[in-house]
Parts: structure tokens; C-alpha cells; sequence
């Protein structure tokens, strides 16, 4: 057995030497037995003193690299060539189950938006859940007539041939979110997705941890984990994403970033959705009424997220007899 003496306020999770004890160590904190001195450590007027058996090293956190983001896209991809996802029951059924989670488990979603963004219920509930709530009804509502094929003209040259439009899904899909609505621009993207017949891939932001948490958990229980699947973390795990080959990427986020998802697609010539946050300007003339305007321009800049929004307005330009001034907000 083995005695330390640590400052209360080091977390146990500190590893002693190279051994991290987290889990195995108890402590008696006692009145003013120890003092010394160190300007990068913070003191009390008591210490703690800690027991410590041997402990076995622990293991670490498998990494999800190159070969794992493989061999998910493999299982994937043969799902899909079996052809189950493209059919009307799979895709209602997922639908469905989206539906279900999110009027079962709405609470967790917005207790998660709180800890992630400070979000409160009100504005979680309206900026997230009840869009994705309609995105859900409405693809439950017309998945059948988007799949239906669409009967078009033939040329008198091919008489008396007859043709059709028919939408077919692109294969497997990767989804790779943002962190200002962590929840509804992780979910539209695999509603739609899932409504065209694709096997899905999410990626959630790794800013937003609390709800990334929920995606995963909640996605594991109530969709088909053999055609959807949540892989949480930050650059190494997208990173190993980008290197494989996808179907379709969604991607919502920066511009650099941006950069980055479009230039992996690229070597696989793989179609790609950007949705890429920017300046949104708001020109206001010499002669309108500004208490009106300042009213609707504040309105939309603090509408939700504070001003976190693509369609929050970044800065006022003024025209006054052609002399401008920029008004940063």
C-alpha cells in the first residue's frame, strides 16, 4: 500500500507518475496538516490524504482511425447493396421512429441544448425540435409521392416508346453538423437522407458534446443501426471520415473547414452540400424610419442563439447623401 498526500483541489484523475488512478483512489481530507509552496498550484488550509493499492495500467480509449471509418463504411455500403434501405417500408419506419424519439424524448434534447449552448427550453423547443418535427411530418406525409416515377414525353422519333423519371438514392450518405443547432442541422440532413433511400453516416459537432451524447444514444435506440450510424469526436475522427469514399457529404460549418470537405471529396469526385456561415449585411437608406428599422435589424441579429445564426445581421451600412457609414453590431 502506498499513501499520498495531494492538494484537494487536483482533480483524481491526475496521474501519479505515468499511472492514472482515477477510479481507485479514496480520500480523508484533514484540518491544516500540510503546507507548501508552489506559484502553479492552487492551496487550502486543508489536505487530503489518499490511499493508493497497485493498480494495473489502463487501457486507453480505442481511436477511431482510417481502418474503423473503412470498415463502418464497408458495412454500410453492403446494407444498402442488399437494397433494403429503398424501400417505402425501411424509409417510413425510420421516419417514423424519428417521429417517435423525438416526441418521447424531447425533454433529454432540450436539457442537453441547455448544457451545450445555455438554450432555454422556449427557444430550444422552437429553434430545434418542432423544425425537426416538421421536417419528420412532412417526409412522412409526401415520401410516397417523391417516390413515385414521373411520367414524361417522348420524342416522335422513338414512337412508340414511353419513359419515366425515377429518383433513386445515391448510396451512403456523411453528414458532418455544426455546433450553433447542434440538434435540428444534425437531424433535417438524415431526414432527408433517409427519405431518398440512403444508408447515413452523422458526424456531430464536437463543440456541442452534451447533445452529440444524445444523438448517439438516441439514434442507437430508435433508428436501424445496420443502415445509420453516429460517430462522435473532432478532427482526427472527421478526418478519417473524409478519407474514405462517400456517396454524398453534407456539410454545415466554416468556410476553412469547408475548404477542407470539399478538397477530400474532390479525390473522389463526390457530390457535396456546403452550408457556410458568413457576413449578412443590412443596408438602411437616409430615409426610412429607424426606430422601425433598428427594431427588426436587432430582431434578426438576436432572434435566437445570440446573433450565433447565419441570418443574424453582422454589420449596418448607412447611406447618408453618399457618404456610408459602417456600423458594426
Amino acid at each position: 500500500m502506498k499513501t499520498l498526500f495531494l492538494v484537494p483541489f487536483l482533480a483524481p484523475s491526475v496521474p501519479v507518475g505515468s499511472r492514472p488512478f482515477s477510479q481507485h483512489l479514496t480520500t480523508k481530507c484533514f484540518g491544516k496538516q500540510l503546507h507548501f509552496h508552489n506559484p502553479y498550484v492552487l492551496f487550502s488550509s486543508y489536505t487530503c490524504s489518499a490511499t493508493l493499492s497497485a493498480v494495473p495500467e489502463l487501457q486507453e480509449k480505442e481511436t477511431f482511425d482510417g481502418e474503423k471509418a473503412s470498415l463502418l463504411v464497408k458495412d454500410l455500403r453492403n446494407t444498402y447493396n442488399t437494397g433494403k434501405t429503398k424501400s417505402y417500408e425501411w424509409r417510413i419506419s425510420q421516419l417514423e421512429g424519428i417521429a417517435k424519439m423525438l416526441e418521447e424524448k424531447e425533454k433529454e434534447i432540450l436539457e442537453a441544448l441547455y448544457k451545450d449552448l445555455s438554450k432555454p427550453r422556449l427557444e430550444g423547443f422552437i429553434a430545434e425540435v418542432s423544425q425537426a418535427k416538421s421536417s419528420c411530418s412532412e417526409a412522412i406525409q409526401e415520401l410516397k409521392h417523391w417516390m413515385k416515377p414521373e411520367k414524361i414525353k417522348t420524342s416522335f422519333t422513338t414512337f412508340p416508346s414511353s419513359a419515366e423519371i425515377v429518383s433513386e438514392p445515391l448510396g451512403v450518405v456523411l453528414v458532418i453538423s455544426t455546433w450553433n443547432f447542434p440538434f435540428l442541422l444534425s437531424m433535417d440532413p438524415v431526414i432527408g437522407a433517409i427519405s431518398a433511400g440512403n444508408a447515413v453516416v452523422l458526424k456531430p459537432s464536437e463543440i456541442a458534446p452534451a447533445t452529440s451524447s444524445v444523438l448517439l444514444n438516441l439514434i442507437e435506440g430508435y433508428l436501424d443501426n445496420s443502415a445509420i450510424r453516429v460517430v462522435e469526436g473532432a478532427i482526427p475522427e472527421t478526418t478519417a471520415l473524409l478519407e474514405q469514399k462517400w456517396d454524398k457529404i453534407l456539410y454545415t460549418g466554416s468556410a476553412r473547414v469547408g475548404r477542407i470537405v470539399m478538397a477530400a471529396a474532390a479525390k473522389h469526385l463526390t457530390p457535396v452540400i456546403l452550408e457556410l456561415g458568413g457576413k449578412c449585411p443590412a443596408v438602411v437608406d437616409s430615409d426610412v424610419n429607424l426606430q422601425v428599422t433598428a427594431r427588426r435589424i436587432i430582431g434578426g441579429k438576436w432572434a435566437c442563439n445570440s446573433g450565433q445564426a447565419c441570418i443574424g445581421v453582422d454589420y449596418i451600412i448607412t447611406r447618408k447623401e453618399f457618404a456610408p457609414t459602417l456600423v458594426r453590431l
